[in-house]
């Protein structure tokens, strides 16, 4: 049976990507008959990567079916992940997050957990010498993914190894990294064309302190104006977003790429206090600016209290 690829739900270039380099992987390097599938759309900028490198969408799916062989990428949260996924039998699991209790496994399997930026930067490490042997456009796809999760390297989850791995990548494939990069970047800050709701759910991740479970949601940009300009309506949809996701709370946090800063919405007393207490920030009015906050999971989720 066909081994699934997939990363979390609401995908982004990384578990867009990486479905597509390790599905290669199995199929060309190990002969194992595999295929790259997505949880959802990809975001806008892994479908400008998609394009740029000639790479077809995976088929998008809803769940798994019982017994159906999966390696899972880019996390291993099972609310993130397919409603039955624990009915299938995992085959492997690589990934960059801190670890999630709640996957079943039919007997013992690979696992490869580093803390690195990028799930692509642990493929690139585990495929080794096969390397040689990738096409152009699953390298492309690689590269994107460094890029991605890196924010081209202002990230602070970003480490030698990820950014080595992207400049050899970058030589072999005639690209600047800087050029690409702001097509990337580009493309992901175009959000014109998407509603509130998809917006509070493009990039975002079930996260519960004690008595209070959010979805925090981070939207990384170069044109940080066009969302905030739409704030009043976003801290609007954040409830209807709560109520039909069984969240209490959506957090907002827009991502400055260049000036390397968050905005977080404040809608509400519970975020105005979250802030003070978890940044040490001083809120004022309905948005509060974090300098130097670029990452969720260095920064963010990990300095959350109420």
């Amino acid at each position: 049976m066909t081994t699934l690829v997939f990363g979390h739900t609401a995908p982004d270039t990384d578990s867009t990507g990486s479905p597509i380099i390790w599905a290669w992987y199995l199929n060309e390097i190990k002969g194992e008959a595999a295929k790259p599938v997505l949880l959802g759309e990809p975001n806008t900028e892994a479908a400008f990567v998609l394009k740029r490198w000639n790479l077809d969408k995976p088929e998008i799916i809803s769940d798994v079916a019982d017994d159906q062989p999966v390696v899972i990428v880019d996390t291993n949260n099972p609310a993130e992940l397919p409603a039955n996924v624990n009915g299938a039998d995992i085959r492997g699991i690589i990934d960059h997050h801190r670890l999630v209790a709640g996957l079943q496994t039919r007997g013992p399997i690979d696992i490869r957990i580093e803390p690195l930026a990028c799930t692509a930067t642990i493929m690139w490490k585990m495929i080794g010498k096969d390397m040689a042997q990738m096409p152009e456009g699953v390298k492309g796809a690689m590269l994107s993914c460094i890029l991605s999760d890196t924010l081209e390297f202002r990230s602070p989850t970003t480490t030698q190894e990820d950014k080595a791995i992207a400049y050899d990548l970058a030589e072999q494939l005639g690209v600047d990294i800087g050029d690409y990069a702001a097509e990337m970047f580009a493309a992901k800050s175009d959000v014109s064309a998407f509603s509130d709701a998809e917006l509070l759910r493009m990039d975002s991740k079930e996260f519960e302190l004690p008595g209070t479970k959010f979805r925090v949601s981070v939207l990384e940009t170069t044109a940080p104006k066009m969302v905030l300009d739409r704030k009043d309506s976003l801290m609007k949809s954040m409830e209807t977003v709560a109520a039909e996701d069984g969240v209490d709370q959506v957090l907002l946090f827009v991502v400055d790429i260049l000036n390397e800063e968050a905005t977080l919405l404040v809608p509400n007393d519970l975020v105005k206090g979250l802030a003070e207490k978890s940044f040490d920030a001083t809120v004022e009015g309905d948005t509060v600016v974090l300098p130097g906050v670029m990452s969720r999971k260095k920064q963010i989720i990990p300095n959350l209290k109420l």
